[in-house]
């Protein structure tokens, strides 16, 4: 700065040199100011006149908070800002934890439904804070305002994908664990013991309308769900080559409870699956151009249409309950082996049908009632008629 010549102003430590503006090139005025801090001489810029809207009087109040020690140096500041953003690109926030979890998942519909709800829902409140400054107050802000829109199973969904970031962060050393006494995720009650089912009439009315769709993938696909028992997810994904015939088993791929499992091929999805149409598709029930089906809505609600059925009946997923019903209420299978064809990763998920093996059971113990009675009536001394045996 020496070739600048400098020009004094009414403020002391406060002086400015002829500079030029860096984009029009017009002269303009650049302040300076000088002040010791800590026995040294510090001199830096307060800034230009144009760009900056620096003027005489602001430089000066500039210098005597530098010189206070109440605002740091042009030096103190840019440390502080580099220091704050290395330190936040080490700090773990909600988003940061998010899109790593996500990396280290397989793409699939189950990631993209909590893709949607965590850029809905959690990434707007939550995004930008470390797992250690989520409080209890700000979870169940948003549990009440979702409760308002949606269902509660929807909102236990939401919280339990944020309580799942957090769990990951914790797990892979990111983060430390949240402190328990302020921060507890509340989930609200949930009412899933949900079973659809349907009457003799309706079944056969279904059956009825499946046989006369002229969609023979969909149509076969609905029976398969009621043979089987199979989520709508494992029908879709279900290949030519998961059908072992020759020893009669269904080789489910990554179902919803975990591993890979079997179910026995039953003799009418056996039937079903040898006249099934073959294309040229891996796919026993394949969707647009032989790749994997993503829906048949569209499909299935005309057929549940044409049939008559209840609006709220879901086609696939309650043809697998009316399966699971038939099986429980026939009081030949037990809780333990329905829960082995449902592949259900706990007994609990199979106790929703519990109370129709049950009914059953009642029933068979009322017939026995009826035969014991019956057997007592018998057992009645009879009341002879003497005056007849003497003529």
């Amino acid at each position: 700065m020496a070739k600048y010549k400098r020009h004094k102003t009414k403020y002391p430590g406060v002086f400015y040199i002829e500079g030029k503006h860096v984009t029009t090139g017009k002269p303009e005025k650049v302040f300076y100011i000088r002040y010791r801090r800590d026995g040294k001489m510090v001199e830096e810029k307060a800034g230009r006149q144009q760009q900056n809207k620096m003027t005489e009087a602001k430089a000066n109040k500039l210098r005597s908070l530098r010189a206070d020690g109440d605002q740091g140096s042009n030096a103190n500041q840019r440390a502080e800002k580099e220091a704050a953003k290395i330190a936040e690109r080490g700090r773990w926030t909600i988003s940061k934890l998010w899109a790593e979890y996500k990396a280290q998942r397989v793409e699939n519909k189950g990631l993209r439904v909590d893709e949607n709800r965590f850029k809905l829902y959690l990434e707007p409140i939550f995004g930008k804070k470390a797992p250690s400054e989520v409080i209890t107050l700000d979870v169940d802000r948003v549990r009440i305002k979702l409760l308002k829109s949606k269902s509660p199973q929807t909102v236990k969904h939401v919280l339990a994908l944020l309580r799942r970031i957090i769990n990951f962060g914790v797990k892979k050393g990111l983060c430390p664990a949240p402190d328990a006494s302020k921060l507890h995720i509340e989930f609200p009650p949930v009412d899933n013991q949900k079973t659809e089912d349907l009457t003799p009439e309706q079944l056969k009315a279904l059956m009825k309308a499946i046989d006369e769709d002229s969609n023979r993938q969909v149509a076969n696909l609905m029976k398969m769900a009621l043979y089987t028992g199979m989520r709508r997810g494992e029908l879709f994904k279900l290949k030519w080559r998961d059908i072992n015939f020759t020893k009669g088993f269904i080789h489910i791929r990554a179902p919803k409870g975990g591993r890979d499992q079997s179910i026995p091929l039953n003799d009418a999805a056996r039937s079903l699956l040898g006249e099934h149409e073959r294309t040229d598709s891996e796919f026993i029930f394949p969707g647009r151009n032989g790749r994997q089906r993503t829906d048949a809505n569209h499909q299935t609600g005309r057929i549940k249409k044409r049939a008559g059925l209840p609006k709220g009946f879901r086609a696939l997923h309650g043809l697998r309950h009316v399966y699971a019903s038939m099986l429980a209420s026939s009081g030949k299978v037990d809780i333990y082996t329905l829960q082995k064809l449902l592949t259900h990763k706990s007994a609990a998920m199979t106790q929703r049908y519990a109370h129709l093996r049950d009914e059953t059971l009642q029933r068979a113990s009322a017939v026995a009632d009826e035969i014991f009675n019956d057997l007592k009536k018998d057992e009645k001394p009879k009341v002879v008629n003497l005056a007849d045996h003497r003529k």
